[in-house]
């Protein structure tokens, strides 16, 4: 071993115990932020070790600190893991994710919430928001939306029922592998995979795969599950499960769409607080009437607030009336978003603030 190697290794070795002394320091203060709060906690008012907006507000901080060689996405993602692990001191955090174990909802709830939170799966959408509500778990994870497939309207339809609010998102790159036990594309007799799945890969099936047996099931996990059992089959799934269910990986990243990419949202029963960088979401109806839509969205407009995004659903109480999912720019508490809002209610039909949250990051 080179002399420079050997002082270069010294050196690494005595920042990783600078490191290690750094992090328990860190620890330490949040234990203290814990019973700090614990003491300054009213009668009746609830103890919220998770904060959103402050876990927002730290990693934008980090980012505009960052000067590299780190880019600011890793920079992030370090800190939400130092994170993580200090509010797991004060209490871990039970996050209710669309299992089962291995999936990419998961893989969302661990990027948001960090590796120091215990996942829960559950069976099905509606059973997540059932975990929050009853208070088995602090959070949910559902997927809302892919940038493929269009939104998953199994989640909107909850919310139009339940009172759980948006308390964040979180955006998954979606990479599909295609694996199985031998490592060998000539072994494949089937292939398993959730329907989105295949619909995200098809054209790339359709090249390499074109007389196989393509076998829909629950999800990826389930799929990768299936083919650790049947030396003959595949699976599409995440790395996530390849790794789980000890398969190989025949081809990666078999997605059509380099850019495939799914929206989660946190679900929970807390208020965020603004972090200076947030976006609103509302469900609405407009009144049965010429130009309700149009009504609906001027003062919007008006307050010059951007509209990211609006999706339709079916109304369940009315044949051919719609709600609407709205994603807006700006916190509700924010004195224009504020105006606007109240201005948009009293031309609703039905109005609803699903939240107001951290803008996501990739």
């Amino acid at each position: 071993m080179s002399s420079e190697l050997q002082k270069l290794r010294q050196q690494i070795d005595a920042i990783d115990e600078q490191l290690l002394q750094l992090f328990n320091r860190r620890a330490e203060c949040a234990i203290a932020v814990a019973e700090a709060k614990k003491k300054e906690l009213k009668e009746g008012e609830r103890l919220e070790f998770y904060r959103p907006d402050r876990e927002a507000e730290v990693i934008q901080r980090i980012k505009d600190l960052n000067q590299g060689p780190l880019s600011d996405r890793e920079a992030a993602r370090l800190i939400r893991e130092v994170m993580s692990a200090c509010l797991a001191l004060e209490q871990p955090l039970k996050i209710a994710y669309l299992g089962p174990e291995g999936t990419f909802t998961q893989a969302a709830a661990l990027k948001h919430f960090g590796n120091s939170v215990d996942t829960i799966p559950m069976s099905c959408i509606p059973d997540v928001f059932a975990a929050v509500q009853a208070g088995h778990a602090d959070y949910g994870l559902v997927p809302v939306e892919n940038s493929t497939e269009g939104v998953i309207s199994h989640t909107l339809d909850m919310f139009l029922y339940s009172e759980l609010k948006v308390c964040g998102e979180v955006e998954v790159r979606i990479h599909h592998q295609l694996a199985n036990l031998s490592q060998n594309p000539k072994d494949i007799q089937r292939i398993y995979s959730h329907q989105q799945s295949f619909a995200q890969c098809r054209n790339w099936l359709d090249q390499h795969f074109p007389n196989i047996e393509r076998i829909p099931v629950s999800s990826n996990a389930e799929a990768a599950r299936l083919a650790a059992q049947e030396p003959e089959a595949a699976a599409i799934c995440g790395l996530q499960a390849v790794d789980i269910f000890g398969l190989r990986v025949c081809h990666g990243n078999i997605e059509d769409l380099a850019d495939n990419t799914t929206r989660f949202m946190v679900i929970g029963d807390m208020e965020v607080a603004p972090s200076g960088h947030d976006k609103t979401t509302i469900l609405l109806s407009a009144r049965n009437r010429p130009g309700a839509l149009l009504s609906l969205l001027k003062p919007l407009a008006e307050h010059g607030i951007s509209m990211n995004k609006i999706e339709s659903r079916p109304s369940p109480n009315r044949l051919w009336e719609y709600v609407f999912f709205i994603d807006i720019d700006g916190h509700r508490s924010d004195p224009h978003v504020a105006e606007a809002l109240e201005e948009l209610q009293e031309q609703a039909a039905l109005f609803k603030i699903l939240g107001s949250y951290p803008k996501v990051e990739l």
